[in-house]
């Protein structure tokens, strides 16, 4: 083995270490035969491509490569983070962004787009894939430093090469970052005897918010409700779980699991449940995180029925393990499962009732009518009449 490749196998030990140190698969792996059967095999690989590539082979930007991949193989939020990076994970960022959540899916996609936001106004939707930011390319890119990107001073302005459908046409589009008011949550009667609750995003104070919500459109003449949840992807998850208790008497809300398939049930409590009126939740590939662990909790002790699309899956929490090159890895520590057991995680939620969603080309208007809104209109006006 030549000195290079010596080199290149103990910088590729650091990240092993790591995982065995905080108990992660590869670590948990290192007492089988077959994880030093990989191991060995990528020590040959590394070999043979030091010895036989065309060029020079460039030792950092391999091994940055090789990182990104491990972490990429886990899940859509995990990554690798370089020392730059790594600084700005106990940071607050900036106040103001765009309004979009992304995450990744070979290249960064977008999860939801803000209703109002500078995103939302410019025509982005969920699914759309975004390949450039500032003139950058987002192949490599993590789903952390893509959002990271996104966030600036109020009044900046940040570049995107966005594509729908075909790649060959993409709209590049140039965005002014706001800050967004937190908890923001609109409410109107939507049909006899029915309210309607838009959710853009979940914080700390919208179980206090959903409260007035409700009550204004009770005093309005509301006995049900439609929560819209579609493209609601921000906030904590436990803001989510804390929102879920007022409607949720007796039974879990949700299961923390972690490492070594520990799970810790979260119970609800009879004296924080103060909604006990029919509920319908609308829901689409936007649905994710905080709304989509309110929206199993509900779903999962029969307290609401869901509409609309599936939900995207996205119910962890990530933690950063330093390395000691001053690089990171940004991992999921923490899955939040339905009240059932079920993970949610890169399954998502189906919906009780399915709706079509409408395709809409980049720059065109949404359809006048909200069919998903229209159904379950439908479907509280046949569960009264029953």
């Amino acid at each position: 083995m030549t000195s290079r490749t010596r080199l290149l196998v103990l910088a590729i030990s650091t990240p092993v270490i790591a995982f065995a140190i905080i108990g992660g698969f590869l670590g948990q792996a290192m007492t089988r035969d077959d994880a030093f059967q990989h191991l060995r095999v990528f020590q040959d690989v590394i070999s043979l491509v030091l010895n036989n590539y065309v060029e020079q082979v460039d030792v950092d930007k391999a091994m940055k490569g090789a990182m990104n991949g491990l972490a990429e193989g886990l899940d859509a939020d995990s990554a690798y983070l370089p020392p730059a990076l790594v600084g700005t994970v106990n940071e607050q960022p900036a106040p103001a962004d765009v309004g979009v959540e992304l995450t990744r899916q070979y290249y960064l996609r977008v999860v939801s787009a803000r209703e109002g936001s500078p995103a939302a106004k410019a025509g982005l939707r969920t699914g759309d894939y975004v390949r450039m930011i500032n003139d950058r390319a987002t192949r490599d890119m993590s789903s952390y430093e893509g959002n990271r990107l996104l966030h600036g001073a109020a009044g900046s302005k940040v570049k995107l090469l966005v594509i729908r459908g075909n790649a060959a046409d993409p709209h590049e589009i140039e965005l002014v970052r706001e800050k967004p008011a937190p908890g923001e949550m609109t409410s109107r009667i939507a049909g006899p005897g029915t309210g309607y609750v838009r959710v853009l995003d979940f914080s700390k104070q919208t179980p206090s918010l959903l409260t007035q919500q409700f009550d204004a459109l009770r005093k309005q003449g509301a006995e049900r409700y439609i929560i819209d949840l579609r493209g609601t992807a921000r906030g904590d998850l436990d803001d989510g779980i804390a929102a879920a208790r007022l409607f949720v008497k007796t039974g879990t809300l949700t299961i923390r699991q972690s490492k070594g398939d520990a799970r810790e049930v979260v119970p609800a409590q009879a004296s924080e449940a103060t909604v006990t009126a029919p509920v319908v939740l609308l829901t689409d590939t936007g649905t994710a995180g905080a709304a989509e662990v309110f929206a199993a909790a509900l779903d999962g002790n029969d307290r609401a029925a869901l509409i609309g699309d599936r939900t995207l899956g996205r119910a962890g929490r990530q933690r950063l393990v330093k390395l000691p090159d001053g690089s990171g890895l940004w991992l999921t520590h923490v899955r939040y499962l339905t009240p059932k057991g079920e993970q949610i995680q890169e399954k998502g939620l189906t919906p009780d009732v399915e709706v079509d969603q409408p395709d809409v080309d980049f720059g065109a208007e949404p359809p006048a009518t909200d069919a998903t809104l229209e159904k379950a209109l439908e479907y509280l006006a046949q569960k009264k009449a029953a």
